[in-house]
């Protein structure tokens, strides 16, 4: 894969692993991984992430953003609705490809049945994972 990943030049394929690898952005991305629309929102992110804190979630978001792993998608202005997140959060399509190919997608399956267990989610979570989402996902 020849994807330039980030703004600071291409990083070499271990080091990529290594900063992916990293527990709070690894655990991001299994969170990602396991949403039943592998697109879930900011609260959400934070709300499987209670030990973390807010802005630890997002900031490491942003970098999983910046090295090309992740991206941000949104509800066209037509599509969103008061009380209802619109900016999403999924994998592109390099990402996968590069997780794929360094065999960190192989829990996936398992991951989606482990979110369908949890049934103490807050309400507000729940609502969440029914909002509308972007269909260009």
């Amino acid at each position: 894969m020849s994807t330039d990943f980030g703004a600071a030049g291409e990083i070499e394929s271990r080091e990529l692993v290594h900063f992916v690898t990293q527990q709070t952005r690894f655990t991001l991305v299994n969170n990602i991984l396991q949403h039943p629309d592998q697109l879930p929102s900011m609260y959400e992110l934070e709300a499987l992430n209670p030990s973390v804190s807010d802005a630890t979630v997002y900031k490491h978001i942003q970098k999983l953003i910046d090295a090309g792993i992740v991206r941000e998608v949104a509800l066209e202005d037509d599509q969103r609705r008061q009380g209802y997140p619109w900016k999403f959060y999924g994998l592109t399509d390099d990402g996968r490809e590069f997780l794929e190919e360094h065999n960190l997608l192989a829990a996936e399956e398992t991951l989606q049945q482990i979110y369908e267990t949890i049934s103490d989610k807050p309400e507000k979570m729940v609502k969440y994972e029914n909002a509308p989402r972007p269909t260009d996902s």
